[in-house]
């Protein structure tokens, strides 16, 4: 069993993606969802720092790892991808029946593009909408700038896309689930997605799939305020934290 630690977000999203196509697969990795509601706080509680000291969501504690020992806690998202991945090895873009060579390849192709995510894609879209729907006052220069880094991404993930169904090739891979929730993610801040063909193509796709359809459908199922503007209280305590001050 695997307790997931869980607000609907982007980053929250990223990993019911995953949880769901392996259950769908039949793969042993059932999973509760506990839920961390940000804007109350949750993520500064004692026991969750615990397992995600960056106070951050999401986290996960696995309590049936491989080795059969103690349960293992993972935060961050992209490394819960990635060790949950390596578990049941599935989605680390591996074309079935590849050889060791191909394999080998194909998983630091994938390995890259989950980490441009994680570095890029995900901080850059996330500042974009900081300031194009939570800033308390427009600033000029950060609208632009994140507006155009957020568009350059698009443009870097669109060409990758040429020519091939998934990032990583013709296998579906947590790359995929890494990318897809911050694409266009702030609906009172639409980017203009028009200029990159290949970018919707491959993000319709991926929205068709029952089990992606599943996973965003828990947003609301957690969440029931999933996507309506958030309260001055809840903005203080996600954007007011300060290293002399938790809680």
């Amino acid at each position: 069993m695997i307790d997931l630690h869980y607000w609907p977000t982007p980053n929250g999203h990223k990993v019911t993606l995953l949880l769901e196509e392996l259950a769908e697969l039949g793969q042993p990795q059932d999973y509760r969802i506990v839920p961390v509601d940000i804007g109350r706080g949750a993520q500064f509680a004692p026991d969750y720092l615990r397992i995600s000291p960056n106070n951050k969501m999401p986290a996960i504690v696995d309590h049936a790892p491989a080795d059969g020992g103690a349960p293992i806690p993972v935060f961050e998202s992209g490394a819960i991808l990635l060790y949950l991945a390596e578990k049941s090895g599935r989605f680390l873009g591996v074309p079935e029946g590849a050889d060791a060579g191909t394999a080998l390849r194909q998983r630091i192709v994938v390995n890259e593009w989950l980490f441009w995510q994680m570095g890029g894609l995900g901080p850059m879209t996330g500042q974009y909408g900081h300031f194009h729907v939570y800033a308390p006052e427009a600033i000029g220069y950060a609208r632009e700038r994140y507006r155009n880094e957020a568009e350059r991404l698009l443009g870097v993930l669109d060409r990758r896309l040429q020519g091939r169904e998934f990032i990583a090739g013709e296998a579906y891979s947590i790359a995929d689930m890494a990318c897809h929730p911050w694409i266009n993610p702030y609906g009172r801040a639409p980017l203009d997605l028009a200029p990159f063909a290949e970018v919707r193509r491959w993000h319709a796709a991926i929205a068709a799939r029952p089990a992606v359809q599943r996973a965003y459908g828990l947003a609301s199922q957690v969440n029931p305020d999933a996507g309506k503007p958030m309260s001055d209280a809840e903005k203080r305590i996600l954007f007011g934290q300060r290293a002399r001050k938790v809680g």
